[in-house]
């Protein structure tokens, strides 16, 4: 069984999201079978030029083969022509150059896919609203298997994604609220899928002290996992924390790990440290009172499941679909809509250890029972067996 992974961007220094999903996939399906990645040269989302060379390269054991980005995003026409499929009467040709602009625009890419359909058993397509993916399963529908990561925004709702939900062979769904969402909005329940996630890589050696002398940190901290962006809900967090710091007069610190798009208010008690090392994350979350996930959408919290496989309890944002159902499922972690449901929640987890440690428990099973990479491996191979490999 040959895979070829089909990803917008690819590559060791590109951290969470779809893309970090991707890798981790991709290298353990490779026990299994030949795997390939393919993909472009671009590494910044935001303009999606290329900073990688044209070319193969083996990055932990897998082949990556990259492809040249035609042309860099235009921020400005982008956001003008998305606002305007989104917000208007349009035709679906406005859709398709809505699609072109969102990118990586990569013709090489595709003619790849077509000339090479026959050296592979399955491609498996991540992220539905890309370039890639779309033009890709419409290249090879047959050997196509789609994991959507999909998340409740204006965006899934264009008629071309419609459409392009009853093409692929199967799908991987993250959530079942994500495999939900798709089959009400395009009717594709007689396409085989399967709600399988993903798993985590957890290192042996996890330490608190070593986190806390790194960084000079004291006293009880919260922890935010990810990037610092007003799509990910920091601003509303920042807004809620700051606030709560005010009713309550509590010690407890705010540290956010990531890469910061928005800026982080100045403030003593809310402590940035940038993008770290895995090493690093792990040692932070060691330490944490309980990690909280401010985002408004999500197919799946990588960041979350990380929490639960180490025991810790999760404060979550409850207009995120998929949060609050994941929270529901385990019964590990609390959930706000409001800021009073924010300040009540935080200051219950953090006056009643008992509590956390108990919600901390249930998740570290939940994660056990489903996103162990022997569980995730073996659906991934149920998937792709029963299309006929």
């Amino acid at each position: 069984m040959t895979l070829a992974f089909v990803v917008q961007r690819y590559g060791l220094d590109i951290s969470g999201g779809a893309e970090l999903h991707c890798r981790w996939v991709a290298e353990h399906m490779a026990k299994y079978g030949p795997v390939e990645v393919l993909t472009t040269c671009a590494h910044d989302y935001i303009t999606w030029a290329d900073h990688y060379p044209a070319g193969t390269e083996v990055i932990n054991g897998v082949l990556v083969r990259r492809f040249p980005v035609s042309k860099s995003r235009d921020i400005y026409a982008f956001s003008r022509l998305q606002a305007r499929v989104l917000r208007d009467e349009h035709r679906l040709e406005e859709e398709l150059a809505w699609l072109d602009e969102e990118g990586p625009t990569s013709p090489g890419l595709m003619a790849f896919i077509r000339d090479h359909e026959a050296d592979y058993d399955h491609f498996i397509f991540f992220s539905y609203r890309y370039y890639q993916s779309y033009w890709g399963i419409k290249s090879a529908p047959a050997k196509s298997v789609l994991v959507p990561t999909a998340e409740h925004d204006p965006v899934i709702h264009m008629r071309i994604f419609k459409d392009l939900f009853l093409l692929p062979k199967a799908f991987i769904y993250n959530s079942e609220e994500e495999r939900d969402m798709i089959q009400a909005l395009s009717g594709n329940r007689d396409v085989p899928g399967l709600v399988v996630g993903v798993g985590t890589e957890l290192p042996d050696d996890r330490s608190e002290e070593r986190f806390r002398r790194t960084h000079g940190l004291d006293g009880p901290y919260i922890l935010y996992l990810g990037r610092i962006d007003a799509n990910k809900g920091c601003a509303h967090l920042f807004d809620y924390f700051l606030q709560f710091k005010r009713d309550t007069e509590s010690p407890v610190k705010l540290v956010l790990i990531g890469s910061a798009v928005l800026p982080v208010p100045a403030h003593h008690d809310i402590r940035p440290l940038g993008f770290l090392p895995e090493q690093d994350k792990f040692d932070a979350l060691a330490g944490a009172e309980l990690l909280v996930m401010p985002s408004f959408y999500e197919s799946l919290s990588m960041v979350t499941l990380e929490a639960w496989a180490l025991g810790k309890a999760v404060l979550a944002n409850a207009h995120c679909d998929v949060l609050r159902g994941q929270c529901r499922r385990s019964n590990g972690g609390l959930y706000y809509r409001t800021y009073t449901e924010f300040r009540d929640a935080l200051d219950l987890l953090l006056a009643t250890p008992r509590l956390r440690q108990e919600l901390g428990r249930n998740g570290e099973a939940y994660f056990r029972g489903r996103y162990t990479w022997d569980i995730i491996e073996r659906k991934y191979l149920e998937v792709l067996r029963g299309t006929g490999a």
